[in-house]
């Protein structure tokens, strides 16, 4: 669910819209529960500022269990030069049961003359809590020396509007590669290093509330892509980290304010 308003909010900003906020549910198939996210991007004479959060339902009867957040802020005084697809990037990431992370670098965008076509690409260097920690450890026993070994992300955040010649069909997505350490612990407890970690999450929305007047509406999903990534909240409650590859579908609804 991350990002996706990123693409919108650009498109939208070729249109002199100002800001674009909306609240997406959509159900997790393999985690088996209700996401709910909601999102902001707007803009200004100083850059853009993006955010969103996601809230977890894991359990039907008590309500939600979890969150995470992102904050971001470009930052670009130079928007009407040659270099105006050019921004300075500042970025939180954090959440209950997630690693807090600030991230710095630069980012650059481009379009097609319609902007219906749209590609963003990120240089950030990240810095990620928990050397303190790891500090204080046992050397003895503490699986690895740094949070992370190569503290940089590459983000790219793309969108389609209006895709296959179908006016209110949306393509939009983001992928995000960077360098953290973490152990795995196995059954037999066997303890197995990996430092890097990859997600995408390919978003396909329609505006189906445009065909009985209630353009704020429409249906869609995304199918989240991860490498060692976060797995998060299970049916039973327990919130774990997947190995390797996981492939996370998920469908719903987003109302556009």
């Amino acid at each position: 669910m991350k990002k996706l308003l990123l693409f919108v909010a650009l498109v939208a900003t070729a249109f002199c819209a100002k800001a674009q906020v909306n609240i997406q549910e959509q159900y997790d198939f393999n985690r088996e529960h209700l996401t709910t996210t909601l999102e902001m991007f707007k803009t200004d004479n100083w850059g853009s500022t993006f955010f969103f959060t996601d809230i977890y339902h894991p359990d039907k009867l008590s309500g939600p269990t979890g969150y995470y957040t992102e904050i971001a802020r470009g930052l670009n005084f130079w928007q009407n030069t040659k270099l105006g697809g050019l921004s300075a990037h500042v970025e939180w990431n954090g959440g209950q049961f997630a690693s807090n992370a600030w991230l710095f670098g630069a980012e650059y965008f481009l379009h097609s003359s319609d902007f219906r076509y749209t590609l963003t690409l990120e240089v950030l260097y990240k810095s990620i809590s928990g050397q303190k920690a790891l500090d204080a450890m046992d050397p003895a026993v503490r699986p690895w020396d740094k949070v992370s070994d190569v503290p940089l992300q590459f983000t790219i955040v793309w969108g389609c509007a209006d895709i296959f010649g179908l006016k209110g069909l949306t393509f939009s997505g983001f992928a995000d590669f960077w360098w953290e350490n973490y152990a795995w612990v196995d059954p037999e407890g066997n303890t197995e290093k990996t430092s890097c970690v990859f997600i995408s999450e390919p978003q396909l929305w329609y505006n189906i509330g445009s065909l009985f007047g209630c353009p704020n509406l429409n249906i869609g999903g995304e199918v989240e892509f991860a490498y060692n990534f976060a797995g998060g909240w299970r049916s039973d409650l327990e919130f774990h980290k997947n190995k390797g590859l996981t492939i996370a579908p998920a469908c719903g609804i987003k109302w556009n304010f």
